[in-house]
């Protein structure tokens, strides 16, 4: 395990007591951390706990809130309700994966993007949406997912 890794756990771990109950907050606080549950930091807290390396990660896969992989500094959302969806969200998807090179749950191996699909914005009546940090893109086009993105792939 890196050391790093290693210092920084023990310092989370210190804070808790051992009990089963301390799961969830243990993954919140390891992944406030790091930025993502990185394997070593989840098998300790698993010894930690004295419970399975597979219920560790079982409960981390469960929540949305949890990732497995460094986040990119931005990330781009695509909705995929029901408006968004019949409005061409799947070719807005599709385009942005292309573009990126990655799919949903990813990040490219610069960091420099997450890509994430949502289930709904709640922005219906600006159907298809994107969303890249905090700004919400809406009448989403293929062609406008390159201009936003800045690249043209």
């Amino acid at each position: 395990m890196e050391a790093t890794i290693k210092e920084k756990i023990n310092v989370i771990l210190s804070r808790h007591n051992g009990k089963k109950d301390e799961l969830i907050p243990l993954l919140q606080e390891t992944q406030e951390e790091f930025g993502y549950l990185p394997t070593a930091a989840m098998q300790e807290i698993a010894r930690f706990l004295k419970i399975s390396e597979g219920t560790v990660f079982g409960v981390a896969s469960f929540y949305a809130q949890f990732r497995f992989a460094p986040a990119g500094r931005n990330t781009v959302r695509v909705c995929r309700g029901t408006a968004c969806h019949v409005r061409g969200a799947p070719r807005i998807l599709q385009k942005v994966e292309h573009q990126l090179g990655i799919k949903p749950g990813e990040s490219t191996p610069d960091l420099e993007y997450s890509l994430e699909t949502i289930a709904c914005f709640g922005s219906c009546a600006l159907s298809p949406v994107m969303v890249v940090n905090r700004n919400v893109y809406g009448r989403m086009t293929p062609a406008k997912v390159s201009e936003i993105l800045g690249k043209n792939k």
